[in-house]
């Protein structure tokens, strides 16, 4: 039913929780009381068991400490340092940090990916990367979803603000660049294909630029 991953990257950690078919209903002591209220506003089945299997990885990793919110929406943890949540098909993932900010994406692997590239990639991006590629193309897409949950902000233009370039012959580290125009902050990030999807996370804290 599920089956836990622990994966080191220098100051970070990532918790991944895979899991099949599950009876939520079996699951709700994982849940603190709020948590159970929101997940009765979920209707659609795989919806529930994303979110509870999330909540049984927190409480893996953190007991049952809530996880809360800030104004953009990013999660965090009282006292317990920097996090990050993502999910793909069947699996939740949760970064952490005690130093830093951390920016943690699951992304599946999906053909489509190749029609919609040319809205997220930059200028240089297009001439330097095969845009052919699909796993390419997902992990670009996937290491700007990371990078758009460290710039902490919403309302950012993918192709303009959010920058990567490999700087591994392997393709599975990357250079990335936030550039809001009133700041910019470099960071480097782990991309790699695991199973069916693509994982992102920044391997160290970000540097502002100005």
């Amino acid at each position: 039913m599920f089956r836990s991953e622990k994966i080191a990257y220098k100051s970070v950690t990532v918790y991944l929780l895979y899991y099949t078919d599950f009876d939520v209903e079996d699951h709700l002591h994982n849940l603190l009381e709020p948590e159970q209220q929101q997940l009765d506003l979920f209707c659609h089945p795989n919806r529930r068991r994303e979110y509870v299997a999330t909540r049984v990885l927190r409480t893996m990793v953190f007991g049952n400490e809530p996880i809360l919110y800030n104004e953009v929406g990013a999660p965090y943890i009282m006292s317990e340092g920097f996090v990050s949540i993502s999910h793909a098909q069947n699996v939740v993932g949760l970064a952490f940090s005690e130093t830093h900010p951390v920016g943690l994406d699951l992304e599946p692997i999906r053909p489509k990916v190749l029609r919609v590239c040319h809205k997220f990639l930059s200028e240089v991006e297009k001439e330097k990367l095969d845009d052919s590629n699909m796993e390419t193309m997902i992990k670009v897409w996937s290491g700007k979803e990371a990078l758009y949950k460290l710039a902490g902000r919403k309302k950012i233009i993918f192709a303009k603000e959010l920058k990567l370039l490999p700087i591994s012959s392997d393709g599975n580290l990357w250079s990335g660049v936030i550039d809001n125009y009133t700041h910019k902050k470099h960071v480097t990030l782990s991309i790699t294909r695991k199973n069916e999807f693509v994982i992102s996370i920044n391997i160290d804290a970000p540097i502002d630029e100005y």
